[in-house]
């Protein structure tokens, strides 16, 4: 029986429900309205947390960056319950780009608000279409569920080519994660919670790889843990 996966809901789902699917999940994407935290880890066996606009500083107690112009309130509200309840639950957890990051605040974390301005010596996190374009290689911490889950791409047993769009990353990680991926600037591309079932984040988008199965792995790993 394929184990029922939580979507978080955003502006560009498809790609999520097919990766979803093709590890042999079941996608079920969220109202907000009617499928209330608490219930949702009643009946889901995974939660996925999608991409999409930037995290509100007032939620890790700084003031707005002059960049940040595009924030939902009610999204912030309702995925970092969540994100609580469903680790309190134990439920397994793959977190992709703004889902990483509000993971990490709903925990206690920071953000960098804005890597252009904010990150010395920055490289270029945002590619061009198409969304699965190589923008540059992460380095990902060995003995890792991240490292261990992406072996079959890795160059030199540690780097990793991924796409990227993003201007906003993790900053100070939360109490119980620990760091599992950077980029050659020292962004903090990946996170995972120490035992958990299974609490991985990533800042790139391996969702837009299902076509061609590069980081098929990653969601393999989910939904096995999801099972």
């Amino acid at each position: 029986m394929q184990p029922l996966i939580a979507i978080s809901p955003c502006r560009a789902l498809p790609d999520y429900q097919e990766s979803v699917r093709r590890s042999e999940g079941e996608a079920r994407v969220l109202d907000p309205a009617s499928d209330h935290a608490s219930d949702v880890v009643k009946w889901a066996r995974g939660l996925l947390l999608t991409g999409g606009v930037d995290v509100d500083p007032a939620r890790y107690g700084e003031p707005k960056h002059a960049s940040v112009t595009d924030i939902d309130a009610a999204r912030d509200a309702y995925e970092i319950d969540l994100v609580r309840e469903a680790l309190a639950a134990n439920l397994p957890i793959l977190a992709i780009c703004r889902g990483m990051q509000v993971m990490n605040v709903a925990c206690g974390g920071t953000l960098v608000q804005d890597i252009p301005t904010q990150v010395f010596g920055a490289i270029e996190h945002t590619v061009k279409m198409p969304l699965y374009s190589l923008a540059h290689e992460v380095w990902v911490v060995r003995g890792t569920a991240l490292w261990t889950l992406t072996q079959t791409r890795l160059k030199d047993g540690e780097a990793l080519d991924v796409n990227s769009r993003h201007h906003q990353s993790v900053k100070r990680l939360a109490e119980g994660f620990d760091l599992s991926a950077n980029s050659p600037d020292g962004v903090i591309e990946g996170m995972e919670r120490h035992g958990a079932a299974f609490c991985v984040g990533v800042q790139w988008h391996p969702e837009n790889f299902w076509r061609t199965g590069e980081f098929r792995p990653l969601f393999d790993g989910f939904i096995a843990a999801a099972q």
